[in-house]
């Protein structure tokens, strides 16, 4: 290239005739300072570029990661309400800050934040894939690079001289041609894409080589890993919208019908129709746990549950019963949704009568465990039919049951086995408004007693209720009595609905394939290249590889040795 003979303003040869290096006036280095505009088309696509880059496609998805830890820590409306309310009375303060528009920590997943992360990573994940896929496509389409100038430059190069000083130029162009077909054919067993090339070298010597390719397997997993981490953020998506969680608690002989207004507690997607849900109804028949015994245990871990078995009918909307059975991690699947069984305990049944004899409250209530020996706490609400001190009242009781009553010498009482071995009932009794009348959703396992006053407790003269089955207590001031009937079980079974469940399966086994491949699989370029030179033959081997590939030089060795025996 020949400089330019132009003259710059300054006097300098060489430089364009714009140049500008401060002598040719304010205006024009003005001009040279600022630049042209970038625009608004200018960053537009400069921020796709930065979007669909694959840095911050990791960086996003990492975001996500970190997002998602406040959803872990704190209670969510969508799977624990009663846990959010409990939350606002315990911090007030702190639940308004944390519950405003920009920070929505009680409904993470649905907030605008973590959606907003979600739907950037997704199209982040499109602009990184689609083009790769393209660019993959023309690849598996085209020939193997052609053959360097300069094979000695790569790794694993070596030579191997084939000797024959009477042959002429024409049987040494002729063994070269045969040995570049046999390293083809060898090539091609191994599974690599190989095409043959004859060119000449700059001093005008024929050369005549294969070059070959594989390890395209390895960007088809890489990409495999994308597309199906993009279709898990789909079938997440699309479960969201469409799923549907229900929590039932049933008593030994209850039963449950599978209908949105039947259940104790339900979470459902924005496009859930109840429509969905299949008839059925389920009964509790038995609920039967095996206890590690002292015997078993020989003093360590005795009253360990060992197995959990929910016996259950199952009766179809075409009238057609069934016996089935539910145990931890074992699901009910034969419905249209799983039934899982969470959780187990005891229903004292308590029966409460008025100073005339009369049945005011008549059921079995869940008394929620407080530890591995079913030490329970539950609570009675009676709203009506009681009187205290000639005036009608509302009775609310609070207690403990312990299945095997084992005195701690305090005046307290615990569990020391969670079979009913010495199942005794304790119950403080309370007088006044229950609040139920306000109109205000409360929790059936707890009682409010900011409005009520205490009849019998600990820590007045009337001390708790003390009964155990089939015994009868008088209530304080001669209000009546209770009477503990029987202690069934209970259990408490998760009905779980989610469409998209088995594509995230899906995509997940594929993901992982797609990873396993692209980190295993090696991607390397081989040469074979024969030179008939003075004398005989110079054959040429070399490879490169694309990535990490600590066994190149050692196929290269392989190939060697393996075209030297063919030949």
């Amino acid at each position: 290239m020949s400089r330019s003979s132009d003259t710059s303003p300054s006097g300098f040869e060489g430089r364009p005739s714009d140049y500008e290096d401060g002598a040719g006036g304010a205006a024009t280095a003005a001009a040279g300072a600022e630049g042209p505009g970038f625009g608004l088309r200018g960053w537009l696509r400069w921020f796709w570029r930065q979007l669909t880059s694959m840095r911050v496609a990791l960086i996003l998805l990492l975001l996500l990661a970190v997002a998602a830890i406040p959803g872990s820590l704190l209670p969510q409306r969508s799977a624990d309400p009663n846990g959010v309310l409990q939350y606002e009375d315990d911090h007030p303060g702190l639940f308004k800050v944390l519950d405003a528009f920009p920070i929505q920590a009680f409904d993470v997943y649905s907030s605008v934040w973590f959606s907003a992360i979600y739907l950037l990573l997704f199209i982040s994940l499109i602009g990184c894939v689609l083009p790769r896929i393209a660019h993959h496509w023309r690849a598996l389409r085209s020939a193997p690079p052609r053959t360097p100038a300069r094979l000695s430059r790569m790794a694993g190069y070596s030579e191997l001289f084939i000797s024959n000083p009477q042959a002429g130029a024409p049987e040494r162009e002729a063994f070269a041609e045969q040995a570049v077909e046999e390293a083809r054919a060898l090539l091609r067993r191994q599974r690599y894409r190989v095409s043959v090339q004859r060119t000449a070298s700059r001093r005008g010597q024929l050369e005549i080589s294969a070059s070959a390719e594989r390890g395209y397997l390895r960007e088809t997993g890489n990409l495999v890993f994308h597309l199906a981490l993009l279709g898990v953020l789909v079938s997440v998506a699309i479960g969201g919208l469409f799923s549907f969680n229900g929590q039932k608690v049933l008593v030994e002989g209850e039963t449950m019908v599978n209908q949105l207004i039947d259940y104790d507690s339900a979470t459902s997607g924005r496009w859930f129709d109840s429509a969905q849900l299949d008839p059925y109804r389920m009964r509790l028949d038995d609920l039967s746990v095996d206890y590690v015994t002292a015997e078993e245990a020989d003093g360590n871990g005795t009253g360990m549950a060992k197995n959990f078995t929910a016996s259950v009918t199952v009766l179809v909307a075409d009238g057609a019963e069934r016996a089935e059975s539910i145990r931890v991690n074992h699901p009910l699947r034969t419905l249209g949704s799983p039934v899982y069984l969470v959780a187990n305990g005891y229903a004292p049944t308590i029966t409460v009568r008025n100073a005339e004899g009369e049945i005011v409250f008549s059921e079995s209530v869940a008394f929620i465990p407080q530890d591995q020996n079913l030490t329970s706490l539950g609570v009675v609400k009676v709203p009506y039919g009681i009187d205290f001190d000639g005036e009608p009242t509302q009775l609310g009781l609070q207690g403990f049951f312990y299945p095997t009553k084992s005195d701690l010498g305090t005046g307290a009482f615990t569990s020391s086995y969670p079979d009913l071995d010495n199942p005794v009932l304790t119950l403080n009794v309370w007088v006044g408004d229950l609040g139920i009348d306000e109109g205000v959703p409360q929790s059936v396992y707890a009682l409010d007693t900011s409005a009520m006053t205490a009849v019998a407790s600990r820590t007045l003269d009337v001390k708790p209720l003390e009964l155990t089955i089939g015994e009868t207590a008088d209530l304080p001031d001669g209000m009546g009595t209770v009477t503990l009937e029987a202690v069934p079980r209970f259990a408490s079974f998760d009905v779980m609905h989610n469409p998209a469940q088995e594509w995230i399966l899906v995509f997940a086994v594929l993901a992982i394939a797609g990873l396993v491949t692209s980190l295993f699989v090696p991607r390397r370029r081989v040469w074979v290249k024969a030179l008939p030179v003075e004398g005989g033959v110079r054959l040429e081997y070399a490879a490169l590889a694309r990535g990490d590939d600590p066994t190149l030089e050692q196929a290269v060795a392989q190939l060697r040795e393996q075209h030297r025996e063919r030949l």
